[in-house]
């Protein structure tokens, strides 16, 4: 069994105002905090991997096919692999929450050394 503290991780910023930390992880998944502050923005993007996630806190607009979907607290979401999507964080409050990928995120190009 692995455990891993959000107190032992270290962000990277992924773009301005996202950060995201990699947590515990499998062979078949891994966890990804993140928070992203007021007015930034996740650009479009796709990846292989299937991602579910959860807010804690904020609000998250996801943008996917021209269509706009709000995230608040206590939502979670699911995002098909090589799906393009993009987010952004409209609000005051600095958003956060937990994002899980299958098959797991290894060595992500936003990822510090």
């Amino acid at each position: 069994m692995e455990r891993v503290s959000l107190d032992d991780c270290e962000p990277s910023e992924a773009a301005d105002g996202v950060h995201l930390a990699l947590m515990a992880g499998t062979d078949s998944m891994n966890v990804q905090h993140f928070e992203i502050e007021p007015g930034a923005v996740v650009d479009e993007h796709s990846h292989p991997h299937e991602q579910t996630g959860f807010i804690v806190a904020g609000e998250l607009v996801f943008l996917v096919d021209g269509t706009e979907l709000v995230c608040e607290p206590g939502d979670s979401y699911a995002i098909p692999g090589d799906q393009p999507h993009a987010a952004e964080n409209r609000g005051d409050e600095t958003v956060r929450g937990i994002d899980i990928f299958s098959p797991p995120r290894e060595n992500p190009s936003w990822q510090s050394d």
